[in-house]
């Protein structure tokens, strides 16, 4: 993918297939971020509305989501109702009061990936998963709240609820914290192990894998359904909050302020897919990491909602540019097994943003931009400036003319929450 750069095993990126009846299934390719990925609000707000109550609005948001390294959440659930999360994903924050139904038809997987087994994960990942369901995290998770700068495709735009320049939205990026993490760790260190028993030959152990049809394959796939469902649950309440603070400052409902989920998607998972290859078709493991889901119009997979014009796809961009929602194509199915980019993709690592950087102010060059940004972390901000990134500008273009995914709207921040 045009947003593609160095990461553990895979690049960020990348989109692999392997067949499941004799291919192999690897963490590398997924990441330890698993399921980090987009949740997408529109609004009948407008800019205009919004602006004078940036301020106050960012610190409603930033008092109830938490944010930062290490952050612990709101939600401490006992070990009982961790396995719920696991099994049933953004499910069962909706059951506990958190959301509204309609977010589930409006989540990829509806929210709950199947094949989790609570088993198959650590008694450490638990442990680290516990305090942080209903946080943000740091380095490139953020909550944006969006203005729409430009329409593209109206008709697909309508149908996701936008309707014209200016119209307020808010965007969370964020995944399954410190419990994905561990499990790809551990799974790392089980993979490593089958590599030889398989008598699988590696140009770097960063590839670690196993037969997808292996008993360490599965189990790797079972816990990884687990930490999928952690962040769906995760990004569920986030959206949850971001809906009270919404109505906090603005003195209405999110009904009457028209706060419906346009999207979730993932865009670090493995998932178990068929596709066409050769006119044949194919049962594969798809990795997708920093890369996302494009399925075209009239893909089952595809919520009704949204079958005639294809699914939505979230293309984040840095905090001083802008964002793009574009939706799948058959293009995608034909040429990167339905997948397309995920971001603007880094150009510097953090040390070398922070190097180059050193002595900026970010927040007040985002200010000069119209842009307010609140964080636990100014001198963390270098780490995310503009600087950092390529322009998604130029990897969208990429994506649109390749016919992988074809843009809707593009939208620009005007606050920023970061960790």
């Amino acid at each position: 993918m045009p947003d593609i750069h160095w990461g553990y095993g895979f690049p960020i990126g990348g989109v692999a297939a392997t067949r499941v009846s004799d291919g192999v299934v690897s963490p590398g390719g997924v990441g330890f971020d698993i399921n980090c990925g987009t949740r997408l609000l529109r609004t009948d707000l407008t800019e205009a509305e919004v602006r004078p109550k940036i301020d106050k609005l960012l610190d409603e948001l930033y008092t109830s989501i938490p944010s930062g390294l290490g952050s612990s959440g709101k939600i401490i659930v006992s070990q009982k109702e961790l396995k719920e999360v696991m099994t049933r994903g953004s499910q069962w924050a909706l059951e506990k009061g958190f959301g509204q139904a309609d977010d589930i038809e409006a989540t990829e997987e509806s929210g709950c990936l199947k094949g989790a087994d609570p088993d198959m994960v650590s008694a450490h990942a638990r442990k680290r998963g516990i305090p942080q369901l209903g946080t943000l995290g740091s380095g490139n998770h953020f909550l944006e709240v969006e203005a729409v700068d430009e329409i593209y495709n109206r008709e697909a735009a309508a149908a996701m609820g936008v309707y014209e320049v200016g119209q307020v939205l808010a965007l969370i990026h964020t995944g399954s914290r410190g419990f994905g993490h561990q499990v790809c760790t551990d799974y790392l260190k089980v993979l490593a192990e089958a590599v030889q028993k398989y008598g699988i030959n590696l140009p770097d152990r960063q590839l670690a894998c196993a037969p997808v049809d292996s008993a360490e394959g599965r189990n790797y796939l079972a816990a990884m359904a687990c930490a999928a469902n952690f962040a769906w649950a995760n990004r569920q309440f986030i959206a949850h909050w971001t809906r009270e603070s919404f109505s906090r400052v603005f003195g209405k409902s999110s009904q009457e302020m028209g706060m419906r989920q346009v999207y979730d998607v993932a865009h670090n998972i493995a998932k178990i897919e068929e596709h066409r290859i050769g006119g044949r078709k194919e049962t594969l493991c798809v990795h997708r990491k920093g890369a996302t889901r494009a399925f075209p119009p009239g893909h089952p997979d595809v919520p009704a909602m949204y079958r005639k014009i294809g699914q939505p796809v979230i293309i984040p961009g840095d905090m001083g540019r802008y964002s793009y929602v574009a939706v799948g194509t058959e293009t995608a199915m034909e040429q990167t097994f339905g997948s397309t980019c995920h971001g603007a993709g880094r150009m510097m690592s953090r040390g070398a943003a922070k190097r180059s950087l050193k002595g900026a102010d970010i927040a007040r060059q985002l200010a000069e931009k119209g842009i307010t940004v609140k964080t636990c972390s100014l001198s963390g901000l270098a780490e995310e400036a503009s600087a950092a990134y390529k322009d998604v500008a130029d990897v969208v273009e990429v994506t649109h003319r390749a016919g992988i995914s074809c843009n809707v709207f593009k939208s620009r921040p005007i606050g920023v929450i970061k960790g």
